[in-house]
């Protein structure tokens, strides 16, 4: 006779068990020999395991005289745990948030290291060149490559307010504009985004870019397109096209100072303008 041990269902993943087949008297107790002890590894499902011949035909008969025929099979199952194989995916470690721009933060606030002076209008500006050099790649080649300053304690920056670089610098060692920054104003974010192109930092050139798109009006359109084609925003110069498309809005932007400044100081523009604003408004 065979007896087998199979695994139906209820696991997904191999399962290594100690199993013992005995077969019982009438009286419950095991009929010795008749007991068969193995172990082995299920498979998630339908896998067997026991002994072709777990008993004789003649050894079976004399347990059936004694038994009224009948017999009972003992099956004991222990699953052995193997701590080596051990599923660990489902553990969570709580990480903390990044910290690292708080810690640039103090770098730029408590001055250590500090080994390169700017001068923006009337301030000075301290700040560390590798930073700089790692994040910008106009301030590496003037830091470090043959475009270097030749007064490396202090460099003057030309064309920027200190209202424009404090921002500019902050973002350098944290990725993000400061909470108190007063630079949500149209006309600072024009310089600041004319900042962020100048010193190739494309995550803040985008970040003003967004924030002008929001912004535009019809005193603010026609230099913000203006900026918009001479700094290749594309998203920009789109939200302006757009906004001049409205009903009657063209008219009133022509009578600003800055639809004169943005026919003299791109006259390519007024295509664009004629081309999708024209079947809408009035040139």
């Amino acid at each position: 006779m065979s007896a087998f041990l199979c695994f139906c269902s209820g696991a997904t993943m191999d399962v290594k068990v100690k199993f013992t087949l005995s077969l019982l008297e009438k009286d419950g107790k095991i009929s010795n020999p008749n007991s068969k002890t193995t172990t082995a590894k299920f498979k998630p499902v339908g896998y067997t395991w026991g002994w072709d011949k777990f008993i004789d035909k003649s050894k079976l008969q004399e347990l059936l005289s004694r038994n009224d025929d009948c017999f009972t099979i003992k099956c004991v199952l222990t699953v052995i745990k193997d701590h080596h194989t051990e599923d660990v995916s489902t553990v969570v470690v709580p990480v903390p948030q990044s910290d690292l721009p708080a810690h640039f933060v103090n770098m730029l606030k408590d001055g250590q290291g500090m080994d390169v002076t700017f001068s923006v209008g009337d301030q000075l500006f301290r700040a560390h060149r590798y930073v700089l050099a790692a994040r910008s790649p106009v301030f590496k080649a003037e830091l470090f490559g043959q475009m270097k300053e030749t007064t490396m304690e202090c460099i003057k920056i030309e064309d920027m307010e200190p209202a424009i670089f404090e921002p500019l610098l902050h973002f350098i060692y944290t990725d993000n504009l400061p909470n108190n920054c007063d630079v949500d104003q149209n006309v600072a974010l024009q310089h600041l985004l004319v900042a962020a192109d100048r010193y190739g930092l494309d995550r803040l050139k985008a970040i003003c870019e967004e924030k002008l798109c929001q912004k535009i009006d019809v005193q603010t359109v026609a230099t913000t397109l203006a900026l918009a084609e001479q700094h290749h925003t594309v998203q920009l110069k789109n939200a302006c096209l757009r906004y001049l498309s409205l009903q009657d809005v063209l008219r009133a932007v022509k009578k600003t100072d800055g639809f004169k400044h943005l026919t003299t100081s791109c006259p390519s523009i007024m295509m664009d303008i004629l081309d999708k604003v024209a079947p809408s408004s009035e040139v």
